[in-house]
């Protein structure tokens, strides 16, 4: 008789409240010691994986998280990022380019490029110790290029509402540059993972030709029919028909860049962008949305990035702990001073400059993101994976402490925009535990 393939429920039933919990926990902490919240969701799901709960009491961990329960945590958390992707297109907004748009794609720009030059001879020399067995050069130089060029667009613009700087000029050009970096990151992104899913370069110049016109019918037809229908929403259909709708069509948009081989999060993403701005009904479905994603699902994706983070990895090679910090290092000096250097030749002066580059250096979520991307790819293994976890941890923890520093005596008098209205900013709100 075949033996009984144990119930997922059971052991989820116990799994997801702690994971919630746990990292709703850990999110208020280090809010209360001045970091965002999502350092402490990410050193949470750090510390019930394999580095600290697994270390000190292996039984309470496999107990916790079974392997028959992994896989639906995986996913539970991997459903609640495509609707945070959804969010953070939904929410990216453009308008703050005015103005500032040659010095926002100057500091953009500088912030990828800078990195990408020196993650690319990072990656060259990491290559014989980490790039997995079978793994090409030219993916894994790629990525992890591009794994030094992101900028958490949410978590900044957090940072910068808590500090009432949304408003001022720092501000806006910081979410200018985040909004161009960000968008110009996840299309490195998807050309990586077109390069890596492909088995000639006639296939990777194909996938990324089906990708550019999904791009383009998405902007110039489904743009539209979605505008006409959000007019018609606001007259005709319930909030909950409208939820609905948004959250198949995310579905829908996912499954086809996934089909097309440059992953489902970037389809979340670019519905997000070609979703109309304005409208009642989409605002409230959205936020209907974020209400249940971003503090339940999202936590699984924090322990699910933790449960394969094992900084034990590291602990008997000095090697790996000086590659680890070359790692923090060319991450720090590219985006950081890329950032700063563009700032200051635009006409910045340097306590400006050096603001723009410390936010620019906050990777938080963003990071884990592509981290998870190319750990699925097999382009990275284990122990790089988990070098870069602990260097957008770092980088994600520098940015409120630079910022103090840099702007002290100069942003004093400014309050945070929800103290003195009372609401949250529009392109925040799927920001809010982030």
């Amino acid at each position: 008789m075949a033996a009984a393939v144990p119930d997922p429920l059971t052991p989820l039933l116990v799994a997801v409240p702690v994971v919630i919990l746990s990292c709703r926990a850990g999110a208020q902490l280090l809010k209360r010691l001045g970091q965002p919240p999502v350092v402490g969701e990410i050193l949470v799901g750090i510390l019930l994986g394999p580095s600290l709960l697994g270390w000190l009491w292996p039984g309470a961990q496999a107990w916790l998280f079974p392997q028959s329960a992994l896989p639906y945590i995986g996913v539970l958390g991997n459903i609640g990022l495509l609707a945070f992707m959804f969010l953070v297109g939904l929410e990216l907004d453009l308008t703050s380019l005015r103005g500032n748009s040659r010095t926002a794609v100057a500091v953009s720009q500088a912030g990828i490029v800078l990195p990408l030059v020196l993650g690319t001879l990072l990656a060259l020399g990491m290559y014989g110790d980490f790039a997995p067995a079978g793994t090409k050069k030219l993916p894994f130089v790629l990525f992890i290029a591009v794994s030094m060029s992101i900028t958490a667009f949410p978590v900044l613009a957090r940072i910068l509402t808590d500090r009432g700087l949304y408003r001022t000029g720092v501000g806006s050009l910081a979410m200018a540059s985040a909004a161009v970096d960000d968008v110009s990151a996840w299309c490195l992104l998807a050309a990586v993972v077109a390069v890596t899913k492909s088995n000639s370069p006639m296939e990777a110049v194909t996938t990324a030709g089906y990708a550019l016109a999904f791009t383009a019918a998405m902007f110039l037809v489904v743009r539209p029919l979605l505008a006409r229908w959000a007019a018609r929403a606001e007259r005709r259909y319930l909030d909950g028909v409208v939820l609905v709708v948004l959250f198949s069509g995310l579905c829908l948009a996912a499954y086809a860049t996934d089909r097309i081989g440059v992953h489902a999060l970037f389809g979340a993403f670019l519905f997000g962008v070609v979703t109309p701005r304005g409208s009642r009904r989409i605002e409230a479905s959205a936020a209907r949305m974020r209400t249940f994603t971003v503090p339940v699902l999202l936590p699984l994706f924090f322990v699910s990035t933790g449960l394969k983070t094992d900084v034990g990895l590291l602990g008997g090679s000095g090697t790996q702990w000086l590659w680890a910090a070359a790692v923090l290092t060319v991450a720090v000096v590219g985006k950081w001073g890329g950032g700063t250097l563009a700032a200051r030749f635009s006409g910045r002066g340097w306590r400006d400059a050096m603001s723009l580059g410390a936010l620019m250096n906050c990777r938080g979520l963003t990071e884990l993101i592509v981290l998870n991307i190319g750990l699925g790819l097999g382009v990275i293994g284990p122990e790089l994976f988990t070098i870069l976890v602990l260097m957008a941890l770092i980088t994600t923890a520098m940015t409120t402490p630079a910022l103090t520093r840099f702007r002290k005596g100069v942003d004093e008098d400014l309050v945070p925009e929800t103290a003195e209205t009372g609401q949250e900013e529009p392109a925040l709100q799927s920001a809010r535990t982030r």
